[in-house]
């Protein structure tokens, strides 16, 4: 891979990749550490991937893979150490066509609870709804099943939908 289509890939896909990390690692820095390695991964693996098909399923793939090893290696020195890290600041809202569908309290109450679910649950909502990327580039990137990813989203649904309702919050979507 050469600089220009390295270029090419940053412009057309750098921003929403760099939100995407931000989902996954709730974290400015950890966001911005991800995002490079994501490209740097890319870089040494150009060969191997078969990025030209799909560029962005497959930085979204490397993402996830680099930000799930990163957890690993987290829970292990957690488990040497005995001690727990502290968590990081939920994420900022970040303006896009979902913000502008809600008013600013609805999409920081919808945020906060989409970052208290389970990565199992959390990936395939950010991949769908935040990255628009379809169930089966999804499945993909996950290495599950679509089957998985399905059941996944509509549990990860009735679970924010709970948390809303317990929030008392009155507004209903379906």
């Amino acid at each position: 891979m050469d600089s220009i289509e390295m270029e090419s890939y940053i412009r057309d896909h750098g921003e929403d990749l760099y939100c995407f990390c931000r989902s996954l690692t709730r974290s400015r820095e950890e966001a911005e550490d991800l995002y490079q390695e994501t490209f740097l991964k890319l870089y040494e693996m150009a060969e191997k991937l078969e990025i030209r098909s799909n560029p962005k399923g497959c930085l979204m793939a490397v993402s996830v893979n680099l930000y799930r090893n990163y957890k690993k290696k987290l829970a292990i020195r957690r488990r040497i150490t005995n001690t727990a890290a502290p968590f990081a600041d939920p994420p900022a809202p970040q303006p896009d066509t979902a913000a502008l569908a809600l008013t600013a309290e609805e999409h920081r109450m919808l945020l906060c609870a989409v970052d208290t679910l389970a990565d199992r649950y959390r990936l395939p909502i950010l991949l769908y709804y935040m990255e628009d990327l379809p169930l089966d580039q999804i499945a993909e990137i996950l290495k599950v099943p679509n089957g998985t990813v399905k059941s996944r989203l509509h549990r990860a649904k009735k679970i924010l939908k709970r948390k809303l309702e317990d929030a008392h919050y009155e507004r209903s979507y379906e």
